[in-house]
């Protein structure tokens, strides 16, 4: 077992396999250490986020290394079955590595039970491991720029199955319609760490002997909002150069890696409540988070901004082509035309723009 840094607030444990792993995850879950919000698990790797007022990370370290790493996991009383249609374009080659039928693939595939080890890559998406040993396969040497969402695929010892359209190196041996994460379901993410999975051949069985699959309800896009409805209010930020990198974020989603769902949100939390505090917003409204200077913003019509984080020049320009220097945190009232444009910062690297009324 081996302890690295993170930051103030995480750790991570290094173990010597999955095994090791699970059995730690299990420990950890069973008997709680008082002050551990989140633990994140991976194939050699536990992630552990805590609160440092509430423990330290030597006192961590100490009731962590304490922990018996012998035994076996206990598995869930929740099975998942997910029919297939064995006609994935990497099955031939699978079958071919393993030196086996692409029948006997199918066989193997379906005739083991699978359980969900960790969750990661993206939401939904699940590692499973527990399968029949014969399964260690390469993955692609050139991977795929867009995999089908419902693709069930191989690579090393584990599975999964696809639950959107995504590059991926995996090998495709089917395809499933069960829906892995819908956001009409009461828990998104079909699978949970601990799940039992087994896959069936839909061409020989009926399908979904989870009820889940049958009653969830299909995600529907979402509808594009016209650019008309933008001038309800007569107010809006016309983005006339992006910078080098520019998004939306907000408080991040913490405590939902179980779906497979990382925290994200900004980088720099208090900036980012500072500025939305500045314009009168609530403190978890999102902000266009921006790296490195050179984002421009036009006023149509009159508003309220303020930019916080990284020390960068800030200029406002008027429709007349008048200048003048804007000052960091602080409210800054926008006329209509008016410019705000953010320079190359001389320290940190992400500013925040937070808006009046939200975006």
């Amino acid at each position: 077992m081996r302890f690295l840094p993170v930051h103030r607030q995480a750790l991570m444990v290094e173990l010597d396999d999955l095994q090791q792993t699970l059995v730690l995850l299990q420990s950890l879950q069973a008997e709680p250490i008082d002050g551990v919000q989140e633990l994140v698990p991976a194939a050699r790797t536990i992630l552990v986020y805590f609160a440092p007022h509430r423990v330290t990370a030597a006192q961590l370290v100490q009731a962590i290394a304490g922990r018996n790493l012998q035994g076996s996991v206990q598995r869930s009383d929740v099975l998942v079955e997910i029919p297939v249609r064995y006609d994935g374009e990497d099955l031939a080659d699978v079958a071919q590595m393993l030196g086996i039928s692409a029948h006997e693939v199918v066989q193997r595939h379906t005739g083991s039970e699978w359980s969900v080890a960790f969750t990661g890559f993206a939401p939904g998406f699940a590692y499973l491991s527990g399968g029949d040993p014969i399964f260690n396969v390469a993955r692609r040497t050139t991977p795929r720029t867009k995999v089908p969402a419902g693709a069930v695929a191989l690579a090393g010892t584990f599975s999964a199955v696809y639950p959107q359209a995504s590059p991926g190196g995996w090998q495709i041996i089917g395809v499933t319609d069960a829906a892995m994460w819908d956001l009409a379901r009461d828990l998104p993410a079909l699978l949970q760490p601990g799940y039992r999975v087994r896959f069936v051949d839909a061409s020989t069985a009926s399908a979904g002997a989870d009820p889940r699959l049958a009653d969830a309800a299909p995600v529907q896009a979402a509808a594009a909002v016209p650019p008309a409805a933008m001038g309800d209010t007569g107010q809006a930020l016309r983005v006339r150069a992006t910078g080098l990198l520019t998004v939306f974020q907000d408080r991040g989603r913490h405590g939902q890696a179980g779906q497979g769902v990382s925290a994200s949100g900004a980088m720099d939390q208090a900036a980012f409540k500072s500025a939305n505090r500045l314009v009168g917003n609530a403190s978890h409204l999102p902000v266009l988070e921006t790296v490195g200077g050179g984002l421009v913003l036009q006023s149509v019509g009159e508003n309220v901004v303020a930019v916080t984080g990284a020390d960068a020049p800030l200029t406002i320009t008027t429709a007349a082509g008048r200048r003048w220097n804007a000052p960091r945190y602080a409210a800054i009232a926008l006329a209509d035309g008016d410019s705000l444009g953010l320079g190359q910062p001389t320290t940190g690297a992400r500013c925040y723009v937070a808006v009046r009324g939200g975006y």
